[in-house]
């Protein structure tokens, strides 16, 4: 299998993974594959023994033309994604305050101003591309907002923001790869200057918790501080809308291309959040990351040594059918009580193998996902992330209940960074 078509479909893999003894070595991904769920818990669990070092390894090395425009900007510092211990617990720490409860629902107004004026600029139209038109701009807006940024910079500072996954993702000729560098160091500029602004002029932001957190003071800032901000910020902005631009175009997908899901919806909005667990569940936005072994340590029956790398499958996760998975007890959508599994209306329990995982169904009893990571590097975005897919939801099942697929060939895009739809084209 080439790595594109991998990419595109991983879950036979994912799949077959589970079945095996012990981990599976994928040469796709030139690492163990961590399928199982309860293997995933661990990994993440011990970063002491499963090092974030490398979280992110490059499919594609930036041309010599192309470092050498990056090495004007401001990048290259450590991030969140890839530390350990005490420094990782220092750079998340202004996410954690940035992101908490209270300021994400302070943000619920604009992100519902937003949603409903994105929705509204093309209801009346009968159709629309929802990737472009909604699943991507929204989140960008919203994570804009809540750093700081004047609006008029958040376009640009997301097209440079995603040129550095497209860099080392995206195969690239050397004239494409510099232009993209070009755009990568004019954000990188970009948010130069306001991480200097707000040294001086602090404001109620994300922006201003990380330029305190991780530059304690009032002096001018250092060249080295105003790298590891940039790169963190850099880092935020990314995270903070692909994320949830894949999960907006995977639960409106999932949605549609079982009508009767759809339908269950609209008849019944209470089911917003079980639909938004569930596409989270069955469609990780992010599939994955890599982990670095630093000690040998024996997983699921086999030894791993220091050095070696494993990617640890959210997604796959997400589709193991063990029981440990399964909210203890529940309600179901028809108001049946579940509990210990799935009950039928006959009142027996679903064996595990009769689960069906691979199957979208938001009226299935919860399943405790991974689908925002676990343990110390667990998304802190997870919340603003919801809320976004869940006041989505609420305005389209109230304005456009007749939504449909026009195509039904739907294809992914080729990443395992961030999993959704390429294009998705709606009617109604």
């Amino acid at each position: 299998m080439n790595l594109q078509a991998f990419y595109r479909d991983p879950y036979p893999v994912y799949t077959e993974a589970r079945r095996a003894q012990g981990l599976t070595f994928v040469p796709e991904l030139d690492a163990w594959l961590v399928s199982r769920r309860e293997d995933v818990r661990e990994v993440l669990g011990k970063p002491e023994q499963f090092s974030s070092a490398g979280a992110l390894r490059p499919d594609h090395l930036p041309s010599k033309a192309a470092l050498s425009v990056l090495s004007q900007g401001f990048g290259g510092a450590r991030t969140v994604l890839g530390a350990d211990g005490d420094a990782h617990r220092r750079l998340r720490r202004p996410l954690v305050r940035g992101l908490s409860h209270a300021k994400v629902a302070a943000a619920l107004p604009f992100v519902t101003e937003r949603a409903e004026a994105l929705i509204g600029s093309f209801a009346g139209d009968g159709q629309v591309e929802w990737m472009d038109a909604y699943a991507r701009p929204l989140p960008a807006a919203v994570i804009g907002h809540l750093v700081g940024l004047d609006p008029a910079d958040i376009p640009g500072a997301i097209r440079g923001v995603q040129g550095a996954e497209t860099l080392v993702f995206t195969e690239l000729t050397e004239t494409e790869q510099v232009a993209v560098a070009e755009e990568i160091v004019d954000t990188q500029r970009l948010l130069d200057g306001y991480a200097r602004a707000r040294r001086r002029d602090p404001r109620d932001d994300l922006f201003t918790e990380v330029v305190r957190d991780l530059a304690p003071g009032s002096e001018d800032l250092t060249l080295d501080q105003r790298k590891e901000i940039v790169s963190n910020v850099q880092n935020l902005l990314l995270a903070g809308h692909l994320t949830t631009t894949a999960l907006l175009g995977t639960v409106v997908l999932n949605l549609l291309r079982d009508r009767r899901q759809w339908e269950l919806l609209c008849e019944q909005p209470r089911l917003v959040t079980a639909a938004i667990e569930e596409a989270l569940r069955f469609e990780a936005p992010v599939q994955g990351f890599r982990r670095t072994v630093t000690t040998t340590v024996t997983l699921s029956g086999t030894e791993l040594h220091e050095g070696d790398v494993v990617f640890v499958s959210f997604a796959s996760a997400g589709r193991d059918a063990d029981a440990g998975a399964r909210v203890d007890s529940g309600v179901r959508a028809d108001g049946e009580v579940r509990a210990d599994g799935e009950v039928r209306a006959d009142g027996d329990v679903r064996a595990d193998a009769e689960v069906r995982v691979d199957e979208f169904d938001i009226g299935r009893e919860a399943f405790r996902h991974l689908s925002f990571g676990h343990g110390p590097h667990g998304c802190p975005g997870s919340q603003l992330a919801k809320e976004q897919v869940r006041i989505s939801l609420e305005i389209l099942i109230r304005e456009l209940p007749g939504l449909r697929l026009a195509h039904p060939d739907i294809t992914m895009a080729p990443t395992l960074i961030h999993r959704s739809p390429e294009t998705l084209f709606l009617t109604w």
